[in-house]
């Protein structure tokens, strides 16, 4: 299936699929290959044309944001000229609305890991509990449902290496299975009633909580802070802190919650309701600047 794209709204796949925001994703050639809920997706971009397999345009557009009036949201965020830089370096990067339920779980074993760490401990997951499905010839992976995750053993979990985090996605996926939470629901609350709701979770913090808003529900007011972001403002932005504010996040490591708050609303009120657009795009540069 063939996606013809505007020249007034710009995409680029891989900017898209390598900016950190999903886990599941890799390019074999011209052709990125990803399962979202319970298919194998394949797809590649030439220039303004979106050439894809096993879905519909429907769930292509939706997926990857091809819905997000980019010129208009660049409007809104380019305050500056730091966030101009990034926006000119990787224009068509979209924010994903990728499943909820493995969103949450991506981000609850994101928790101090690197995105190599990540990825393995989600294949082991979907290997180990998901269905097996051939495509093009290469075995992919279901990501296993929360039904699935609810009865498995913590035994089972800390196969997987996912230490100390095996037990708060058994809790996770009990809560939302026996208690019949619809993490799609969120996409029809506001951001801070679904983020309130988010922080019942066992082991999903405030950043953990901004990032499934950001990455699956279409919240684009979130602006999820990690160390990253911490970095980016201490360079770009201490104009807008007092001096021993920056001068004591600067000494340590980690954030309280108090001070993520604040640099989270620094965010949200700068940047406005496309403060996850700015997030992604400075975060994508900075990581890249290494």
């Amino acid at each position: 299936m063939e996606l013809q794209l505007s020249n007034l709204c710009p995409f680029n796949l891989d900017f898209t699929l390598s900016c950190g925001q999903a886990f599941r994703w890799d390019k074999r050639g011209e052709w990125w290959y990803g399962v979202v809920r319970e298919k194998v997706f394949k797809i590649r971009q030439s220039g303004n044309k979106l050439e894809f397999e096993n879905a519909d345009i429907s769930f292509a557009k939706d997926y990857f944001g091809l819905r997000d009036d980019l010129p208009e949201i660049f409007s809104h965020i380019t305050k500056d000229k730091h966030i101009k830089a990034t926006v000119k370096k990787f224009k068509g990067l979209r924010i994903l609305r990728q499943d909820p339920w493995e969103c949450l779980i991506s981000y609850i074993c994101a928790t101090y890991k690197n995105i190599p760490a990540i990825r393995q401990m989600l294949f082991n997951l979907s290997k180990k509990f998901g269905d097996k499905t051939v495509f093009d010839g290469l075995d992919f992976y279901t990501f296993p449902t929360p039904a699935k995750l609810a009865e498995v053993n913590m035994k089972e979990l800390a196969e997987c290496g996912l230490g100390y985090r095996a037990r708060y996605i058994s809790e996770t996926a009990k809560m939302v299975h026996e208690n019949g939470f619809r993490l799609e629901d969120l996409r029809k609350t506001s951001y801070e009633k679904a983020r309130k709701e988010m922080l019942d979770f066992l082991g999903v913090g405030l950043k953990a909580a901004d990032c499934v808003l950001l990455f699956s529900s279409g919240k684009l007011e979130a602006f999820p802070v990690d160390v990253w972001i911490k970095r980016i403002i201490i360079k770009h932005y201490t104009s807008h802190f007092p001096t021993e504010f920056i001068m004591k996040i600067s000494s340590k490591s980690s954030l309280t919650n108090s001070e993520y708050e604040r640099l989270n609303l620094f965010g949200r009120r700068y940047f406005g309701n496309y403060a996850g657009y700015a997030q992604e795009y400075l975060y994508h540069f900075e990581r890249t600047q290494c």
